[in-house]
């Protein structure tokens, strides 16, 4: 007898199995014979031959005999009996010894009962095969069907039922609960089906609707096309923004928003209440650079080049703007920080911006931040009102028309919060190389790629700027220009420019070096060139009167006739005087718009022994002045017995203006030390310090611009903390060398210098 083993198919008594004729002889091991006795038994995994063992089968099988073997390449098999396994042996080689009794049934079946379930199964079978597919096949074949078993056999293959779930059939003794069990696992099959059919039909159904869609918008969009090349003039506006629409490059996101505006204008129609705000936003969208625009390659002798010929000085700032061109060349994309310029009005902060554009081939784009307390001015206001549109940076971008500007963010530390948001806060996202890929702005409600724009901000001072904000950008200090930079910047840049703005030849007017210099020297009190820049145009507006009424004389302005061509009276400056008495010195100050010297006036009173500071000091100052009243009192002790019968007032003039910092330390105890020892401080002495109630030294900032200012003073000595000397280089060469800077670590080195005799707080103590 032949062995066949079998995995996940019904084998109970009364079925048929259908096997291939390779698969039969490729497990038992020889050619079928109609009439050949075979027993099936089951695996209990789906396991290859050679891998097969004693414990790979259930424990009962069934047996049967080969009914047909057809020319097709297929066998049939009727199952006769069940039988227990009582002993498998898997031989060497693969084939099987068995050692098998019969299994009898327990017949408890009710016949009639059962017919008519059979005949309701087969109906139920045919109605759902006519229905939806292989009627005529299973027509024939369910000629042939008796019994539940000759279903279940027949039906096998096709069966949603786990292996063990087959088994079970086979495994039941009783034949009412063998014929439940069938008859309940080909209803849920047939069930299963039918949904599964009925779903694949719904969702064909579904697919032909949106080919026949697809293949009808395709049809339309030709004979569109047709029709706006045979008459472009009718193009309507709808239809003209649909193509862009298309044509526009945009991402997913901002395409699938754009057609649903799209869609909601043609319902509104052209005179519907909203259809002026649709097509303003479609517009808007449409033009936008949504395509990456490529940058040109950038020559790094070129970009100094456009530099040095727009500005004159201001050799850190561009240093570092080569620097970061220079990765821009390398990485061949924006890349690095977002630069900030830091420095006093008119030191070429903005207009630096548009050199960089042209050094870079990129279209420039200012935004001015000044005044701004409006997040929406940033971000852009919400669609939900009419008046909405887009924030400063997405307008910029549209003005630009490319993906790639030197967008100049002017003023940001001007911005001030509101009711209606936080500009500062909506700038983090946009000044954040990490997140401004994805930039949304609230017009737009779709993002758009602002990482290829090349972001410069500008400043007057750092200190309203917020601190998050002030992460997110590197800041590069702009000092003011030393009198030979102005010279230059007048004579190469702002009287050739005044001149043209006038309708001025070069043979009509010339202006002496001199006369340049008394300009810079007396009519301007600026570290920046705004000023400059308007004497020139005095100066050309004047000359031009002059070409006017004696047409064909040149106009010549030197140092004697300057003062008739300009319409105010030389700018008052602070020059240090020729002589000072005791309690009196000459201070260095930082100011938004450059530096200042400032004197300490000190004055002793008869009282007892109170302090006065006026002036509009800050508490920093006043804290200052007290260190400075204590360390008198120790550096001169004999002295100090007399100031309990005085009282001590310190004054600093340009009283209307506030001053504060730590600086002015050194000053005031430098001050107070000449006055209580009576030895007066050279005039042309400056000096600037932060001090310790030690008597140290501490370092101070804005420097650079400090000492231009004691050069515009005629100062002569400055004393500066040592721990600043590192400073001196961003000061520039024709400063450090009109005076003598001294670098100090303690008030006693400068007071023994000025020729006062300390009693040194070591000794005090």
């Amino acid at each position: 007898m032949a062995v066949m083993p079998v995995y996940d198919t019904i084998v109970i008594p009364g079925a048929t199995v259908y096997l291939r004729t390779q698969d039969y002889v490729k497990g038992t091991g020889r050619q079928p014979v109609t009439g050949e006795r075979v027993t099936f038994v089951v695996e209990r995994e789906e396991t290859e031959r050679a891998s097969l063992t004693n414990e790979s089968f259930y424990p009962i099988g069934s047996s049967g005999t080969i009914t047909e073997v057809n020319g097709g390449g297929y066998i049939a098999l009727r199952i006769q009996n069940r039988v227990n396994i009582d002993e498998v042996t898997v031989l060497q080689g693969g084939s099987i010894s068995l050692t098998v009794t019969r299994r009898p049934d327990v017949d408890d079946l009710d016949v009639e009962e059962a017919e008519k379930r059979v005949r309701s199964m087969r109906d139920a079978i045919l109605a759902f095969c006519e229905k939806y597919q292989w009627g005529p096949m299973i027509r024939l074949q369910a000629q042939h069907w008796n019994t539940m078993w000759e279903i279940a056999g027949a039906l096998s293959p096709f069966l949603y039922a786990e292996d063990s779930e087959k088994y079970a059939l086979l495994a039941e003794d009783t034949l009412q609960a063998r014929f439940d069990m069938a008859e309940r696992m080909l209803r849920e099959n047939l069930e299963l089906a039918r949904v599964n059919t009925e779903a694949q039909t719904a969702q064909q159904e579904d697919y032909q609707k949106l080919y026949r869609e697809d293949a009808i918008k395709k049809q339309m969009s030709y004979l569109q096309k047709e029709l706006d090349g045979m008459h472009p003039e009718n193009v309507t506006d709808v239809r003209r923004l649909e193509l862009k629409l298309e044509e526009a490059g945009m991402n997913e996101t901002a395409l699938k928003e754009g057609r649903r505006v799209l869609n909601r204008l043609k319902s509104e129609g052209g005179q519907g209440p909203e259809a002026g705000m649709l097509m303003d936003y479609l517009e808007l969208l449409t033009s936008l650079p949504w395509q990456k625009t490529e940058g040109e390659r950038i020559a790094l002798g070129d970009a100094r080049a456009v530099l040095d010929r727009d500005h004159a000085g201001l050799e850190k700032v561009k240093k570092r703007i080569l620097q970061q061109i220079a990765v821009m060349t390398l990485r061949g994309r924006q890349s690095g920080s977002i630069l900030c310029f830091v420095g006093a009005p008119g030191t070429g902060k903005t207009s630096i911006g548009q050199s960089i554009a042209s050094a870079l081939g990129r279209k420039y784009v200012r935004v001015s931040l000044g005044g701004v307390r409006d997040e929406a001015d940033i971000r852009g206001h919400r669609r939900t009102y009419i008046g909405s549109m887009p924030g400063g940076i997405m307008d910029g971008i549209h003005k630009s028309g490319v993906s790639n500007p030197v967008m100049v963010l002017d003023e940001i530390d001007k911005l001030s919060a509101s009711y209606a948001g936080d500009p500062a806060s909506a700038l983090l996202e946009v000044l954040d190389p990490e997140q401004n890929s994805n930039f949304t702005d609230h017009y737009l409600n779709v993002p758009f790629d602002l990482s290829d724009v090349f972001f410069i901000c500008t400043a007057n001072t750092l200190d309203t700027i917020p601190e998050p904000l002030l992460n997110r950008i590197d800041v590069i200090q702009f000092q003011g220009y030393t009198p030979l930079e102005k010279m230059e910047i007048a004579r190469d840049h702002l009287l050739p420019k005044a001149m043209e703005a006038a309708g001025l030849e070069k043979k009509d007017l010339e202006v002496e070096e001199k006369a340049l210099e008394k300009v810079i020297g007396e009519y301007t009190r600026e570290a920046g060139v705004r000023g400059l820049k308007k004497r020139m145009d005095m100066i050309c507006r004047a000359a031009a009167v002059q070409l006017v009424e004696e047409p064909g004389k040149a106009v010549r302005v030197t140092e004697e006739n300057i003062r008739d061509f300009m319409d105010m009276h030389p700018v008052r400056q602070n020059r240090v005087p020729e002589k000072t008495k005791p309690g009196i010195v000459t201070g260095l100050a930082w100011t938004p718009v450059g530096g200042e010297i400032l004197y300490i006036q000190t004055l002793l009173t008869k009282g007892e022994g109170h302090l006065t500071v006026t002036g509009r000091l800050g508490d920093v100052m006043k804290e200052s002045a007290q260190i400075a009243v204590s360390l008198v009192k120790a550096f001169f002790p004999e002295q100090a017995a007399d100031l309990k019968k005085s009282d001590m007032h310190i004054h600093v003039p340009d009283g209307a203006t506030p001053k504060d910092g730590p600086s002015a330390g050194i000053t005031l105890t430098t001050a107070l030390s000449s006055l209580v020892t009576g030895v007066a401080v050279p005039p042309d002495v400056a000096m600037t310090g932060e001090v310790s109630l030690q008597g140290d030294m501490r370092a101070i900032g804005g420097l650079p611009e400090k000492l231009m200012a004691a050069q515009r003073a005629g100062v002569k000595t400055v004393f500066i903390p040592t721990e600043n000397r590192e400073d001196l280089k961003d000061v520039a060469q024709e400063v450090r060398d009109a005076m003598k800077i001294i670098p100090v670590s303690s008030v006693e080195e400068v007071l023994s210098y000025l020729g006062m005799q300390v009693y040194t707080l070591t000794q005090a103590g």
